[in-house]
């Protein structure tokens, strides 16, 4: 006698479905992921290039998983949770330990307290984050606080540039100022401003199935231009008017309240 299996209601297969695991965004997630965990091997080797390198790479990634998931239709719950784990990783602790090899070893506890620290406010920048992404009332244009992106490639950037002109983490700059205090200054600055209160522009609001005019495409090749011309200058530059903008916003609608 044949055993007849009850049938699973379409509530409950719908249900299944959407706990299913996407392949295409994870894909960018995962590389994402390595690419902070290459960082991370490659500090411990002293390869301080491809660690900064690295780090921008993962940048690249995570900032495609999100718009491919949202163009495919394929965002789920695992995705947005892997997401997160894999920006710890990239954009918490393999900056954190970046500088921390690179620079601030020597300065003992100063050190290691500068890089808990950043780490620290990785974290507590994902957390919040992630906490408001139903949040209807929230401005989408702008992000609370530095996104751990912007502030990872900050660090990154900054090692990179050191690296491009035989500037150890160790050494003197300029006959006064040691760059261990620079590379420990921008440390405690980066975290800061992830836990800050400070609006950044988050480019959502940018359709990209938009026609758009001929001048922005020129700007786009011209930028492609000049980051393939030196690209440590040129991208640390980017950033750091980027992890300033936000100052720039609150003094604006301070000095603006005040008039």
């Amino acid at each position: 006698m044949a055993v007849v299996k009850p049938r699973t209601p379409r509530k409950q297969v719908d249900t299944l479905r959407t706990r299913g695991i996407y392949l295409l965004p994870n894909l960018f997630t995962s590389a994402a992921l390595f690419a902070g965990f290459y960082a991370i091997v490659q500090a411990m080797n002293s390869n301080f290039e491809q660690s900064a390198i690295a780090i921008f790479i993962a940048m690249v990634m995570d900032g495609l998983d999100g718009r491919v998931a949202r163009m495919t239709n394929t965002q789920s719950a695992f995705g947005a949770e892997y997401d997160s784990l894999s920006d710890m990783v990239s954009f918490g602790v393999a900056p954190a330990l970046i500088m921390y090899v690179w620079a601030l070893k020597p300065m003992g506890k100063l050190g290691w307290i500068a890089a808990f620290i950043y780490c620290a406010c990785a974290a507590l920048r994902l957390a919040r984050f992630n906490t408001k992404l139903d949040d209807d009332h929230q401005d989408k244009r702008y992000f609370q606080g530095l996104p751990s992106p912007a502030s990872a490639a900050l660090l990154a950037g900054f090692v990179w540039v050191s690296y491009e002109y035989n500037i150890d983490g160790r050494e003197i700059f300029f006959g006064a100022i040691q760059i261990k205090w620079l590379a420990w200054g921008l440390t405690v600055f980066a975290a800061g401003s992830m836990v800050s209160d400070l609006k950044f522009y988050s480019g959502k609001d940018i359709n990209l199935k938009e026609s758009v005019p001929f001048m922005a495409i020129l700007a786009i090749l011209m930028a492609f231009v000049l980051v393939s011309y030196s690209p440590p200058e040129v991208l640390f530059t980017v950033v750091l008017v980027y992890a300033l903008s936000g100052y720039y916003i609150w003094t604006k609608s301070k000095l603006g309240t005040k008039t």
